[in-house]
């Protein structure tokens, strides 16, 4: 009986998986929870340590003759930006007697344009009289530097009119002298035309130049109107400073940043680690089938009655594998060795009640060597006595797949294997990896525990393309040793294993 590919095994792989991304990021939480809260903390501490300067407000009324009704704030922005120059600077610091250099005290203060005609000045200061001080003298400075604007620019608008004006009048001199000359002519057709002619232009010259003197009056009555309407409309005082309010708000702005860099650090490291977390990613890569999993952290009672369950079947379907198996099976842990020594010591005293049980210990720690034995634990033997323990009773090797295995000593651990892999330790690589050795070993993988999976994962761990040596579709028969009252298993012939490696798979 064969098994065809699922349909989705032959849609083409996305290029980024959201949904492990997203997995992958929220296991990583107490990154981000740190981050978040390391930015409060932050925040909170730079309000307490570098509290804000004493610092002056004031606001002033800045009248402009070019004011329209649809402005966009351009005057207002250029009064901002005159406000920060070196002129009005040095105004204000000589007003203070100030030996202060005017690039210096610019840092210290700063213009906001409230609305087209409304300028605030913030001013910071050694203290709240010195900042109240400072404001005032560069609200002073700024309002005599506009109001002499607005008066040498009116003065020359008078200037220009009244020069143009007396221009006007030269020429009316002119026109009045040869209308005077021309008089006697005037009983001629052609000195009749000219002489209405020269009237034509008195006449238009003599308005021009009432227009003149009319627009230049204008001009010396318009400065007044600025000079009045330019003032400082709320005096100089001191800005009170909240130190719980400016902690919360530094600390919330702490909190949101942390937990912003923390998210993206998360999902970089997540992208570029490649680490796959969700059970069929961790199938896929291992060309084999998560058989049953194990969370890995302790919480609430409820989740600790539930840990203990899934301890309990997990111990009991390893020691059903490793007691219906005829050949010796090993239990390969990937990133969490504390937790295949336990896995390891309750499968050996669930099949210790039938017989002699030896572990025989092949992790790189003391994880089993270093443990206290208690009454009835099974024996313990190093790795390098594996070939000393006699065939009789059953073993149970322990060893590690991480980087540095020597491969070739897996096989004395046992010609089966049950890989305990934590989920989010190893990469995709290092997973091909563990496969491909252990097909060049030629020791099946019967399935994967799955250590401190995600309880949001709802993908499928089974592998229905998967090696002959799942649990699910394992084709053993039990039969009657010859002569013998013993139960043996007869299977099949050995296949090669299908490595997950997509460059083979290209070829």
């Amino acid at each position: 009986m064969t098994t065809g590919k699922a349909p989705e095994s032959s849609a083409p792989a996305p290029l980024l998986d959201l949904q492990a991304l997203v997995v992958a990021v929220r296991r990583r939480r107490r990154l981000w929870y740190s981050l978040a809260l390391l930015g409060l903390l932050v925040g909170a501490a730079l309000a307490v340590l570098l509290p804000p300067p004493p610092t002056a407000v004031t606001k002033v009324l800045v009248a402009h003759k070019e004011d329209q009704p649809n402005d966009t704030g351009t005057l207002i922005r250029t009064d901002v930006a005159l406000l920060h120059t070196t002129r009005i600077a040095g105004k204000a610091l000589t007003s203070l007697k100030s030996p202060e250099n005017p690039e210096d005290f610019m840092r210290d203060y700063r213009g906001t344009g409230l609305t087209n005609n409304l300028l605030q000045i913030d001013v910071a200061g050694d203290s709240d009289a010195e900042a109240k001080a400072r404001a005032e003298a560069l609200a002073d400075a700024f309002v005599a530097d506009h109001v002499r604007r607005m008066r040498e620019t009116a003065k020359a608008e008078a200037k220009a009119l009244l020069d143009q004006r007396d221009r006007m009048r030269k020429e009316l001199a002119e026109v009045n002298r040869a209308i005077g000359d021309g008089a006697p002519e005037s009983g001629r057709p052609k000195a009749s035309a000219s002489t209405e002619s020269l009237y034509a232009r008195r006449a238009e010259l003599t308005s021009r130049i009432a227009d003149f003197d009319q627009r230049a009056e204008e001009a010396r009555i318009g400065t007044p109107q600025l000079i009045a309407g330019t003032q400082i409309v709320d005096a100089p005082h001191a800005v009170r400073h909240s130190l719980p309010k400016a902690a919360v708000t530094n600390a919330a702005i702490g909190l949101v940043l942390g937990l912003v860099l923390g998210l993206a650090v998360a999902a970089v490291g997540t992208v570029v680690a490649d680490r796959p977390v969700l059970r069929r990613d961790i199938a896929a890569n291992l060309g084999a089938s998560v058989i049953t999993e194990l969370p890995r952290r302790s919480g609430p009672l409820w989740h600790r009655r539930r840990t203990r369950a899934a301890r309990t079947r997990l111990t009991t379907s390893l020691a059903r594998t490793v007691r219906d198996s005829a050949e010796p099976v090993s239990l390969l842990e990937l990133g969490c060795a504390r937790s295949t020594s336990v896995i390891a010591l309750d499968v050996a005293r669930e099949l210790a009640a039938e017989g002699p049980v030896v572990i025989i210990d092949g992790l790189p720690g003391s994880q089993l060597a270093g443990h206290r034995p208690k009454p009835g634990d099974p024996t313990v033997v190093g790795g390098e006595r594996a070939a000393a323990v006699p065939d009789e009773g059953r073993r149970l090797g322990v060893g590690s797949v991480a980087p540095g295995t020597a491969w070739t000593d897996l096989q004395y651990l046992g010609t089966q294997t049950v890989l305990v892999v934590r989920a989010g330790h190893g990469s995709a690589a290092w997973l091909h990896t563990v496969a491909r050795q252990l097909a060049d070993q030629r020791i099946p993988v019967i399935g994967v525990v799955l250590i401190d999976p995600d309880p949001r994962d709802r993908t499928d761990g089974t592998l229905w393309d998967g090696l002959h040596t799942a649990l699910r579709g394992r084709s053993e028969r039990p039969a009657l040793r010859h002569g013998t009252s013993r139960w043996r298993t007869e299977r099949p012939p050995m296949r090669a294993a299908r490595v997950p490696d997509s460059d083979q798979e290209a070829q």
